[in-house]
Formats: structure tokens, sequence, C-alpha cells
């Protein structure tokens, strides 16, 4: 990991550390065994530890699918002429965004100021805000911070004029010569935020234009806000949305509202391809065709992948890509409890694994021994610390009491949040997973 900022260094931001090798361990890791408490991170990973020592329930990140991903991702925006910043509210892990950048990536995306705050103390230089920056507290810090260094750049964005104006009430006092650049946010109908329509967004704009305070860096916007799945409907939709964020900005530079260049952003992990098919062509860096624009990709949840949504919806899948992405976490949890033949009662629940995209889905046994699960064996729900695995036609032999099942997860952003410290392991397919890192998260 890079080091921290200057500002946040000088600042003595002592509770975030800059090496997690010398975290020290203790019982409010969840899963690590007791004799790793009061070891660093460093020294407990010099004991060669292996996943079947750590308790259940445990989520665990595979180190070649994480090198993999990263790779595909790096190459596929490279070839298709787009800037990458990884949204990194998927993990909140400094770890993984600064191999991200390390690969290539133009900056990070984050989506609250608090999180900006965080990127900052750690270091990261270039930071997309994809919200407004509203607070109070959160714009003042920003004010210092930009001019306390003037190579951090820091975009916010903003879908209302309203919202100009009280960015420019909270950034009145900031120091002579402070300008916060952002990004016009354009929605959608019945989406979530950004402004309704491209004659909104020109009001915006304008606003923009007129403030002492701000200075407008570009547009962009969530198309994964529009559509959840690849229906004709869906895909259609995605399409009219970016073709009206091409068309905003050619208008805008029309009109002369940039300053010296511009960004368009665009882009999840569900519709990369559609991206750049409609975007990637305003990419012109050098400005030999006008204003200099930069196109960025803000897919953050491309480095994990799943076994759930994203691996049903995005484009560089397993069966819709030469080089696909691979599910990079997994579930482990022990059978507690077999009250029924058909049923298995595992010890992982809504408080360990993600469930608001699909269940977990029950993959095999582990350990060195594995056998396959049942025909049809599927969790049917999730109780705070407990998963009902159904077991149609099954035996009692089949997950014995005692076993661990490894479950396939979906949707990576609650994933993480529920782990301030994870688990690496070398391969999720070995018989016996080594323990090779940990990642610490902040949430």
């Amino acid at each position: 990991m890079t080091g921290r900022s200057v500002v946040a260094a000088d600042k003595d931001v002592a509770a975030i550390p800059n090496e997690p090798g010398e975290l020290i361990l203790g019982p409010q890791h969840k899963s690590l065994p007791p004799a790793a408490w009061g070891l660093t991170v460093r020294e407990f990973l010099a004991t060669t530890p292996h996943l079947d020592e750590l308790q259940t329930p445990v989520l665990t990140m595979d180190r070649a699918a994480l090198d993999s991903n990263l790779a595909v991702m790096a190459d596929w925006a490279r070839t298709a002429g787009v800037r990458l910043a990884p949204h990194g509210k998927t993990s909140m892990s400094p770890q993984l965004w600064f191999e991200q950048l390390a690969a290539g990536a133009w900056g990070i995306t984050l989506a609250t100021g608090w999180q900006v705050q965080v990127g900052r103390a750690l270091g990261v230089h270039r930071i997309m805000l994809a919200n407004a920056l509203l607070d109070p507290a959160g714009l003042r810090w920003a004010a210092a911070e930009i001019a306390a260094d003037p190579n951090f750049e820091l975009f916010s964005w903003v879908d209302g004029v309203d919202s100009v104006r009280e960015m420019e009430r909270h950034l009145a006092d900031a120091p002579e010569g402070v300008r916060l650049s952002v990004i016009v946010e354009l929605g959608g109908p019945h989406g979530r935020t950004g402004a309704r329509g491209t004659a909104a967004a020109h009001e915006i704009a304008e606003a923009v234009d007129k403030s002492a305070r701000l200075k407008l860096a570009g547009i962009g916007g969530y198309e994964g806000a529009l559509a959840h799945d690849r229906s004709a409907d869906a895909v259609a939709a995605v399409r009219a949305y970016l073709d009206e964020i091409g068309t905003l900005h050619r208008e805008l530079a029309a009109e002369g509202r940039y300053e010296d260049a511009a960004i368009i952003t665009a882009g999840g992990s569900a519709y990369p391809d559609l991206v750049v098919e409609h975007l990637a062509g305003y990419a012109d860096e050098e400005g030999a065709h006008g204003i200099p624009t930069t196109v960025v990709l803000r897919s953050g949840a491309y480095l994990i992948h799943d076994d759930g949504f994203y691996s049903g919806i995005s484009p560089l899948a397993a069966g819709r890509a030469e080089r696909p992405l691979r599910s990079a976490m997994h579930g482990w949890a022990r059978s507690v409890s077999r009250p029924e033949t058909e049923l298995a009662l595992l010890d992982a629940g809504k408080r360990d694994l993600p469930f608001d995209e699909g269940l977990p889905v029950p993959q095999r046994m582990a350990g060195p021994a594995a056998h396959p699960l049942p025909a049809g064996a599927h969790v049917s729900a999730l109780n705070d610390q407990h998963a009902f695995l159904r077991l149609p036609g099954g035996a009692a032999a089949d997950v014995p009491v005692g076993s661990v099942v490894r479950l396939g997860l979906s949707h990576p952003c609650t994933a993480f949040d529920k782990w301030r410290l994870i688990p690496v392991i070398d391969d999720a397919e070995a018989a016996r997973p080594r323990i090779v890192d940990f990642l610490p998260t902040y949430f």
C-alpha cells in the first residue's frame, strides 16, 4: 500500500495503519482462532495457516481469481480505449484499491464524503465521488484539502441547481482560488438521483458556469439504476440513456461550458460493454477533435465478481467472454444441526453473507474427502446466524454434523461490509486452501 497523503500524515491519522501486516489480531476479527490473538497479521501468516484452522462461518477471497480479474478488466478497458476508476465502496479495502491503481486505474470512485476522506488519508490522489457532496463538514474538509495539495483531484457529482447553491454556500469561506470540480449527473425516468432530462442538466451546467466556487469537469450517471437484467427492454433503456449522455456532452462542449477538459463517466459492472459501445468514441484525451475528453468506467464489482447477480449479467462472465471473470469470494459454513433428513442447518446467516441479490448457493463439501452435494441442494432461507440447506432426497451422510460446505455468493457490495478483516486464500479449489493474506475493510 502506498503511504498517506502529506496532508493526512501531518494530521497523524493514527486510526488508519499504513502497513496492514502490522495489524494486531484479536477477538474483534471474526473467524480467527484464539491462537492468533495478539499476533500481527505478518506473524500469523508466518505460521503458514490453512483455511481449516479458522472458525466458521468465514468469508474468503481467492488470490488467484483476484489476480486474474484484475488483469482481465485492465486489458479490456485498455483495448476499449477507456479509463477505469473502480468503485471502491464495493470492498472498502484499500489494499485492493491500490492493486487496481497499480494495474493502471485512472482513479478510485467512492460513494460518500467519509469514504473520500478514508481514501485520501490513505494516499489516493484522484477520487470520483459518485454522489453530491453537500455535507458542510465534508465540503470544508474538501476545500482545505484542495488548498493544501494542488495535485489532489476530487470530483463531486451534482444533479440540481439547488445543490449548486448549497455547495456554494458552504464553500463561501474556502481559501482563495479553491474551486470544487463537479460532474453534472444525468438521471433517467424512475431512476435514482440525477437530473431528469437534458434541459435540467443544462440549467445545472449554467449555474456551475456562473459559480466562483465550482468548476464543470464533465457529465455522468449510472445506467444500472435503470435496468436490472439483459432483457430487450432493459438493454434498450440503457442504450437510450447512454445516448442521452453523449448528446449532452456534445451540447455542453459546443456551448463552451468546459474550461480545459471534460470527463464522461458511466458504467457499473453490469453493462460496461454498452457504455463502451455508446461512449468510448468520445474519448479524445489529446483534444485532437475539440475539448480533451476522458471516458471513465466506474465498474466496482469486477475484481470480486460472484456466483449470482453479476455472473448472470456481466458481459465478461463465463460463457460470454474469451477471458471471463471468476468469482473470487466464497462462504464456508459448518453443519451444526440435522433435525430432518432433508435439512441441514449451517452456521452462517445474514450477519455473515450477502443475501440481497440472491441467497448463497451450495457448491460442494469442503476438505480433502469432499464429495458432491445431492442434486437439488439449495439454501432456502437465512436467519441472522443460520442457513437452511435443503437436501431433497438426501441422507444424513450427505452433510454430517461438523462438516463444512463451500457456498457461492452473490453481490460483493454486501459481502465485504460484514467483515472487518477478510482472509485471502491461495486457491478456493484446493483440497486444503492456504491463507496468504488478509484484507482490512473500512465500513
